[in-house]
């Protein structure tokens, strides 16, 4: 139930011949608000379980007798693997593990057909690329060069799922997405972050000079992608999911600024711009990510269809509108404050 995970299960729901079990262990970061509009679906099945569980993993391939499997769980948030990095090697690392073995006893279990059938999807990230120069872009084959804990037990993943299909035949496929936004994102991250402190009138944190590149996509852009890459991908490959929008974090404040200051012209902090705020920078932050997604542009005919311009609108209308999802999370799950300073215990 979290924030692209609910995505994906709201488009693959929309086919009225699909069917989706969805496995989550409900961290922090999970939201069953996300997916109330199908809580009581009969093609919806939810199992409140750990991917770092064996025992329970290998239950739920048996009871439910999956086609494919996509495995989005994981810690994602780069500040709190810098604090704590521990949870995001058990769950993206030894969950990841636990699934790949899982879905290979399984897989090697059914009918020929079937067998043939079946799919394996790694969803992964840009970060894993590292910190690239201006004007350099990594497309799939670009080597690794992960800078924070995060990315670095993402890259570890992916590096697994492309042994279990090398060494056992497991047909996986990998897909990297850039910085995803919309709807039902957790309060941490950059653009819902800096929606809610400013209609608290609270200060906008920007890390160091703000200057930092990202390529942003919807997520309702980047759930279509995986639902074409499960669907139509080729076995054994890696497809890029980017908008190929770049922006820089200081630039994307100042919108959401510009956004809020329109939709609330009554309220007496404006203009939000002044309540951005300068803070210390996350250790071994990197300066600039950037995908090619020309294979899956011209293998799979993807192409995104929500401008950032016409997205980032959206998402604050959003936010605005539906304070019920936000505020519980916001009250207790996470309280805005500062992560990613290395003081923690590393647990």
């Amino acid at each position: 139930m979290g924030f692209v995970g609910s995505a994906l299960i709201l488009e693959l729901l929309a086919d009225p011949d699909a069917s989706v079990v969805n496995l989550d262990t409900l961290t922090y970061a999970a939201n069953p608000a996300s997916l109330a509009g199908v809580a009581n679906e009969p093609r919806y099945r939810f199992e409140h379980a750990d991917i770092a569980d064996r025992s329970a993993v290998t239950r739920i391939f048996a009871e439910h007798r999956p086609d494919a499997v996509v495995n989005l769980a994981a810690e994602s948030h780069v500040d709190r693997s810098i604090d704590a990095p521990d949870p995001f090697l058990r769950t993206n690392v030894e969950g990841t593990h636990v699934l790949l073995e899982a879905a290979r006893v399984y897989w090697r279990g059914l009918a020929a057909g079937a067998r043939s059938a079946f799919r394996f999807h790694h969803v992964s990230t840009d970060e894993v690329y590292g910190d690239l120069a201006d004007g350099a872009v990594a497309d799939e084959a670009t080597p690794y060069a992960p800078s924070s804990p995060y990315a670095a037990s993402k890259a570890a993943a992916d590096h697994l799922v492309s042994a279990w299909h090398r060494t056992y035949g497991l047909p996986v496929l990998l897909s990297n997405g850039t910085n995803n936004y919309g709807p039902r994102q957790f309060p941490e991250k950059l653009i819902p972050l800096t929606i809610l402190n400013a209609l608290d009138a609270a200060p906008l944190p920007v890390y160091g000079d703000g200057q930092q590149v990202r390529d942003w996509l919807h997520v309702e852009d980047h759930a279509r992608a995986l639902v074409l890459i499960l669907t139509r991908g080729t076995s054994g490959r890696r497809y890029h999911v980017s908008s190929e929008t770049e922006h820089r974090n200081i630039d994307v404040v100042h919108l959401i600024c510009r956004e809020i200051d329109a939709a609330l012209p009554g309220r007496l902090d404006r203009p939000h711009r002044t309540l951005i705020d300068h803070v210390a920078d996350r250790p071994g932050h990197d300066r600039r990510y950037a995908l090619a997604s020309r294979r899956l542009r011209d293998e799979l005919g993807w192409t995104p269809r929500v401008s950032f311009a016409d997205g980032l609108g959206a998402t604050v209308r959003w936010y605005l509108d539906n304070r019920a999802w936000w505020e519980p999370l916001r009250g207790a799950a996470y309280r805005g404050e500062r992560l990613g300073l290395a003081t923690g215990g590393g647990r």
